[in-house]
């Protein structure tokens, strides 16, 4: 029989009207989303990725720590928000497709336009919360 899949979502509020809606990646069983209320510190744009084994739990035995340039096929796509939660970000992906369907490392992950749209919508001080 077909299976009925909520699937997450953001949205953003300016005034207690939406202004943004669009579907996310949450977290994991591995990395659960933390929920709670934080804010935002600052945004990047065009990041790079720091990539730490210690921190991924599928990170492969023998794998290094990298630098991945910026770019949009970068994990973290287009911009990183930057949370007052270490390690926790909202950004982007280089694979559209799979917001939605696929786990996360904890972050919330949108497509490369939805992030950049969202970036444009909030600045330093925004506050999130998570539910």
């Amino acid at each position: 029989p077909p299976r009925s899949t909520l699937f997450p979502y953001t949205t953003l509020f300016r005034s207690g009207t939406i202004v943004f809606f669009a579907p996310v990646t949450t977290g994991s069983v591995h990395d659960p989303l933390p929920t709670g209320d934080y804010k935002i510190l600052g945004l990047s744009w065009r990041p790079t990725f720091h990539y730490n084994p210690d921190l991924f739990w599928d990170a492969k035995e023998g794998d290094e720590k990298a630098t991945i340039k910026a770019g949009p096929n970068n994990p973290v796509g287009v911009v990183w928000i930057a949370l007052n939660l270490e390690h926790y970000g909202i950004h982007g992906t280089p694979e559209p497709g799979r917001v939605g369907h696929a786990e996360s490392h904890g972050c919330v992950r949108l497509t490369n336009w939805d992030a950049a749209r969202v970036a444009a919508l909030v600045k330093p001080g925004t506050p999130v919360q998570f539910r």
